[in-house]
């Protein structure tokens, strides 16, 4: 029976801190360098960051809004850019012609 109570109590507490850190949001960041005699062979930064949707909103990221692989608008304005860029390329080489 105490098992059960410690579960319980243990679920409701992941919970709460679940919602308070989708709520408030968390960063963690870091930079893995490697260099050889001061000449940088290999930079990586690692950012990761958690929160709910109206949380990273509010902060100004909503970078899925436009990814093309999450939104068909992203998509839809990707195939625009692209012929656009033919159009573009077309009246360029009319011009210089």
């Amino acid at each position: 029976m105490t098992n059960q109570m410690a579960h319980s109590t243990q679920a409701t507490n992941l919970a709460d801190i679940l919602e308070r850190v989708l709520d408030k949001g968390i960063v963690i960041a870091g930079d893995i360098s490697i260099k050889i005699a001061d000449v940088e062979l290999l930079n990586i930064k690692i950012r990761l960051l958690v929160a709910s949707v109206d949380k990273a909103m509010e902060m100004g990221i909503n970078w899925w809004e436009t990814d093309p692989f999450l939104t068909t608008r992203a998509q839809e304005l990707e195939k625009e850019n692209l012929r656009l860029e033919q159009r573009l390329d077309k009246l360029e080489k009319k011009i210089s012609t």
